[in-house]
């Protein structure tokens, strides 16, 4: 098969961070509105307690109408959490995966007082880190916000393939008149997740979908094992286990996976339009297995 050689990931990721350009600037605005030059000039703020209420301020003041933050798939943040995210990601920090268990135990009487209280302690931490101008203007912050849009963009792509098998399923189930319940939300087992469960009078069958977009490093070994394990667990449980796998060129010995079948679509997972029908057709393949629990 021919590979995609291009990194659809990137552009994609590329294009997502430059729609999130307004909301740089209009911070940029806020401050310049409140006497800074420029975002370095307010980085490197030396009275704390003012840079802690300018921060204060821009967390309670009200977005623009035409200002939106907007997540690895471009899907438009709330604005309280947008300007929480911007300043995190400004900070060049993980606003939800490190700094949001912290916020509680912060000093203030509200959300965004404690919010202010951090996000200035990291402002004058980074400040003594990245004391240059250059590192404040929007090419170096892009960098940050492209990074940071990989992972929210990596946990929504993941939940949008569950999506489509739900849908798909649904579609072949209506067809075929079979009265099958497929699962809304994921089923947890011995600390494995199954992120499609169909139930029929005679049983269940889980359904893992599992995707990755690149093919080699220790992160595909990670991949491999965490197909298996989930598979055995299925097992163990008393139930039937079709995983669903969308890789391109993955390394895993599909033969000893210890189950019936499998779906192993070889296919770049950023080609939703193009993996959505051939995912379709292997669905309707595993009719009979659909049947024998109806």
């Amino acid at each position: 098969m021919s590979f995609i050689v291009e990194n659809l990931r990137l552009k994609e990721l590329a294009a997502v961070a430059e729609q999130n350009r307004p909301a740089f600037e209009d911070f940029v605005d806020f401050l310049r509105s409140h006497g800074y030059q420029s975002l370095h000039s307010f980085i490197i703020e030396e009275d704390g307690k003012k840079a802690e209420s300018i921060i204060l301020r821009y967390l309670q003041r009200p977005l623009p109408n035409n200002v939106k933050l907007f997540d690895g798939i471009a899907r438009p943040y709330q604005q309280d959490k947008a300007k929480w995210l911007l300043l995190g990601w400004v900070l060049r920090d993980a606003p939800e995966q490190r700094l949001r268990p912290m916020i509680a135990s912060m000093p203030g009487n509200n959300t965004a007082e404690k919010q202010a209280y951090l996000l200035n302690k990291l402002r004058s931490f980074v400040a003594t880190i990245f004391p240059e101008n250059n590192r404040w203007d929007w090419t170096s912050v892009s960098e940050v916000i492209v990074d940071r849009l990989e992972g929210s963009r990596r946990a929504i792509k993941g939940t949008l393939f569950e999506v489509i098998v739900r849908r798909n399923l649904k579609n072949i189930f209506d067809e075929q008149k079979l009265q099958l319940t497929i699962s809304d939300a994921e089923v947890r087992l011995d600390g494995e997740t199954y992120d499609v469960s169909v139930i029929g009078k005679n049983g269940r069958i889980l359904l893992p979908v599992k995707t990755r977009e690149t093919m080699g490093g220790g992160h595909a070994l990670l991949f491999t094992r965490d197909i298996h394990k989930s598979i055995s667990v299925a097992h163990d449980a008393g139930y039937e286990c079709i995983p669903i796998i969308i890789a391109e060129s993955w390394a895993g010995n599909l033969e000893t996976l210890n189950c019936r079948d499998h779906v192993y679509i070889n296919m770049n997972p950023n080609q939703i339009i193009q993996v959505e029908p051939v995912l379709a057709a292997e669905l309707r393949k595993r009719l009979p297995a659909f049947k024998a629990i109806k």
